[in-house]
């Protein structure tokens, strides 16, 4: 592989000794890097390689890192990584101990703000924007955010205030049409149609909100882009400009499959084929034990919707939406609404499922509260990616939500062992209940292939004995039980150990935990959530109500933001793989 100019660029201030005429040539090299890089070390790819033009063109015009450069959600910052001082290093993105998936403010000068969730690029830049001129600082201030990320409430209130300010702001629209998914709503069509220069007779949304508005321009023409930036420099106030992008420019595959090349896995950097897996006789996804399940569901019951905020992919809502067009909506990256919408619907009678990621429900947590929980709506969350996740780390662990609902009146909380469990909850979820109810469930395969069996209504509020002991009581919630199982398996004290599989964290069964605590001398809880807050300070609370004074030991997520890594080798930082439980029973 050619790196000829690349090869000598370690920061911005090398990138601004080349000619404008060089820079092309620059491009090129960038993204067949990030392509060779990512074939093999996996990651989100074709976010970068859209913009790696407007990524060379920001740090060529402008003078980072004194001046603060702000990317929305982050999938496409490594050509932004690669070219301030951590090429060298770019190939352990995303694994334990590397650099992060996404910009991450103690990792680099460069990156002013750390992000992972989407849309907040705006309110932080112009955040930026005020302080610095409150302080007296000459420098400008850029927000890159997609039209899909600019769909979502946040980024309209950013711009709502930053119209009415004089801060040296430049918001940059990446329009791909395309985020994980392709972009939905009436603004996507929006977008559109100033696109193709059919908005003559609208007037221009962005110059309504007071922003200096130029574009849309080739987001691929560097001599183009530099120009304008060129020129945007010397306006004062907020600027937009809008650019037009390709999705994964530059491997023809990731350009014609936008949404399988969001991040492709491993693949052959020369040709762009993925490899793979052979997934026959494998257990299904989670995700798509929902997906498909809820199609079933819906088939026998008018009543049920589903929503989801721009995952139908992610979620496997898309089975849904291919069978029931009418009755299963993407809303867009909009959490909130997407939860009141939910509401909305359940005070007229539907059984709705809103299957949104943990992490991002926390997004509308005012909504889950306010609008379905106050109002007790049968409204049914389904909340995929519960626990460790990953390569993405601190900003997409689905870790918090079994403390953050646990406080919520009316809510129920439940987390299935295995894949015949999340089916069976979600079957009796649409059979009438009196609450709401959250059902969390984790990223990846479950342990079962068998498991579209008949369906069975589950007991709300009841654990299951799933192994005999004689001293120690572990108590599980959700699928981390399956470690609890295998480390008893192969101990030679298992005899010791009694096992209960606690679905519910909400509303726990009591009378099972009055039985444990009058039988054992101890107990363990697990859960693949944080500790603090969670199902083991649920047992806690239960033993200091009735004064019981028997020792319970709590594993799960400790108190800190864990990082990314593979899900095995963050399991074992927390102590909840298989051998580190091994361990624990057997110093007990």
């Amino acid at each position: 592989m050619s790196e000829k100019l690349l090869q000598n660029i370690s920061n911005p201030s090398d990138l601004r000794q080349l000619d404008i005429a060089q820079l092309p040539l620059l491009a090129r090299e960038l993204r067949d890097f990030i392509i060779e890089v990512v074939s093999v070390k996996e990651g989100h790819l074709g976010a970068s390689l859209g913009v790696v033009d407007l990524t060379i063109a920001l740090h060529y015009v402008f003078n980072t890192p004194d001046d603060l450069l702000v990317w929305d959600v982050g999938h496409q910052a490594y050509g932004h990584k690669i070219l301030t001082e951590r090429k060298e290093r770019f190939h352990t993105n995303r694994q334990l101990g590397g650099i992060s998936g996404f910009p991450k403010r103690v990792e680099s000068i460069y990156d002013t703000f750390g992000v992972g969730h989407s849309s907040t690029s705006i309110s932080a830049a112009l955040g930026m924007a005020i302080a610095s001129q409150l302080k007296g600082f000459d420098r400008h201030h850029i927000a890159v955010i997609g039209d899909a990320s600019i769909a979502s409430g946040i980024a309209f209130e950013g711009l709502n205030h930053a119209g009415v300010t004089d801060a040296n702001l430049l918001v940059i629209l990446n329009d791909n049409a395309i985020g994980i998914d392709p972009s939905v709503g009436a603004l996507k069509h929006y977008l559109t149609s100033v696109k193709e220069g059919k908005n003559h007779r609208q007037n221009n949304m962005i110059k309504s909100l007071n922003f200096d508005y130029s574009g849309p321009i080739d987001g691929h023409n560097l001599p183009v882009l530099i120009k304008e930036l060129k020129r945007l420099k010397k306006i004062k106030g907020p600027k937009f400009l809008h650019i037009i992008t390709t999705k994964g420019k530059g491997l023809q595959q990731a350009e014609e499959d936008q949404v399988k090349y969001h991040a492709p896995g491993k693949f052959d950097k020369d040709t762009g084929e993925i490899y793979t897996k052979s997934e026959t006789h494998l257990p299904p996804k989670f995700q798509d034990v929902f997906g498909h399940t809820i199609v079933e569901l819906a088939r026998l019951n008018p009543n049920i919707i589903g929503i989801t905020p721009a995952m139908p992919s992610g979620s496997s809502l898309k089975y849904m939406m291919e069978a029931f067009p009418d009755r299963a909506f993407d809303v867009g990256i909009a959490e909130q609404h997407a939860v009141t919408l939910a509401a909305g619907m359940a005070t007229q009678g539907m059984q709705v499922y809103c299957n949104i990621y943990s992490t991002f429900l926390q997004r509308a947590y005012d909504q889950v509260i306010h609008d379905v929980a106050l109002q007790n709506l049968p409204v049914i969350f389904c909340l995929d990616r519960a626990g460790i996740v990953g390569e993405d780390g601190a900003t997409h662990h689905g870790v918090f939500d079994l403390a953050y609902l646990r406080c919520i009146p009316n809510m129920i909380i439940y987390a299935p062992l295995d894949a015949v469990e999340l089916r069976n909850i979600l079957y009796t979820a649409q059979l009438g209940l009196s609450h709401p109810i959250a059902i969390r469930y984790p990223r990846g395969r479950a342990t079962t292939i068998d498991w579209q069996k008949p369906f069975q209504k589950i007991e709300i509020g009841k654990a299951i004995s799933l192994k005999e002991g004689k001293r120690v009581a572990v108590l599980s919630t959700g699928f981390i039980g399956n470690n609890v199982a295998m480390a008893l398996k192969s101990m030679f004290k298992a005899a010791d150990f009694a096992h209960f599989d606690f679905g519910f964290v909400k509303p726990l069964d009591e009378m099972l935990l009055h039985e444990l605590f009058a039988t054992y001398q101890k107990i363990v809880t697990l859960e693949e959530g944080t500790i603090k807050g969670g199902f083991g300070s649920a047992v806690l609370e239960f033993a200091s109500e009735h004064n019981y004074s028997i020792p319970v030991q709590t594993l799960g997520v400790p108190d800190a933001f864990i990082e990314h890594g593979t899900v095995a080798e963050l399991h074992h930082i927390c102590g909840i793989d298989v051998a580190s439980l091994t361990a624990v029973f057997e110093s007990l």
